[in-house]
């Protein structure tokens, strides 16, 4: 599965040799707020936890993973846009409805790359998969994330329990019509 540039962005499926990419996003305690705390992650948890939760859900036929953002003018990577199946971890994923989730560095921060990513990898991979809904999901605080997540036409469902082997976490759930 490919995703053609955007206006601004390139992508690519990341696997293992990005894992210093993916340790260099998780080094700014504001980048990782409203996902730990603001805690930031150690190369050996990139290595021990993330990389292999990463290989579970990576389908290159299904176009589920993180999609690597590079910009275009650059060549600079500035973060990752992630897809698969919601509730993908739990004992009944929702195989027709996809999650998206968004992480970048704070310098791409306010310049509307992640809402162009993710609209962009909605459209491409809604043309070529069986995927009927997309739903997000965020802290109840992260007002950014939720903004996006309107932008992309999705609509508040509900606040409740995120279960997920990691930990579960209050969230906001917002998903497509």
């Amino acid at each position: 599965m490919k995703i053609v540039p955007s206006e601004r962005l390139q992508y690519a499926l990341m696997g293992p040799d990005d894992a210093e990419d993916l340790y260099a996003l998780d080094q700014d305690p504001e980048v990782m707020r409203y996902i730990n705390g603001g805690h930031m992650t150690t190369r050996q948890e990139v290595q021990d936890i993330f990389l292999p939760r990463m290989a579970k859900y990576t389908r290159h036929d299904k176009g589920w993973g993180l999609w690597k953002l590079t910009t275009t003018a650059d060549q600079q990577f500035i973060g990752w846009v992630l897809v698969r199946p919601m509730d993908f971890f739990n004992e009944q994923p929702q195989w027709h409805n996809w999650e998206l989730g968004w992480r970048l560095m704070r310098q791409a921060w306010g310049q509307g790359y992640a809402t162009e990513a993710a609209r962009h990898i909605m459209q491409q991979l809604s043309e070529t998969q069986d995927v009927q809904v997309w739903s997000a999901i965020a802290m109840p605080d992260n007002q950014a994330s939720i903004n996006i997540m309107k932008k992309l036409g999705m609509m508040y469902q509900k606040t409740a329990i995120h279960s997920d082997p990691l930990g579960d976490e209050e969230v906001v759930f917002y998903q497509t019509p």
